[in-house]
């Protein structure tokens, strides 16, 4: 049987923990972050966990559905 095929943006964008949870980065660290402060910017380094009405949607992109849960 061959591979399952994958969606190539969702894998850039989510990762699957070992439990099966869903982490994505979080947004507003692309750009203008002259104004944002060394607070602000550290606390987005942190990866967060899909919420719950996305769940569904994200997992439907990702490969081998069994994974994600």
């Amino acid at each position: 049987m061959p591979k399952m095929k994958n969606h190539k943006s969702a894998t850039k964008r989510y990762r699957v923990t070992g439990t099966g949870k869903v982490t994505r980065k979080q947004a507003g660290r692309g750009h203008l972050n002259q104004k944002k402060t060394s607070r602000r910017k550290r606390n987005l380094d942190h990866k967060v966990l899909v919420h719950s009405a996305n769940l569904e949607r994200v997992c439907a992109e990702l490969p081998y559905p069994q994974y994600c849960r």
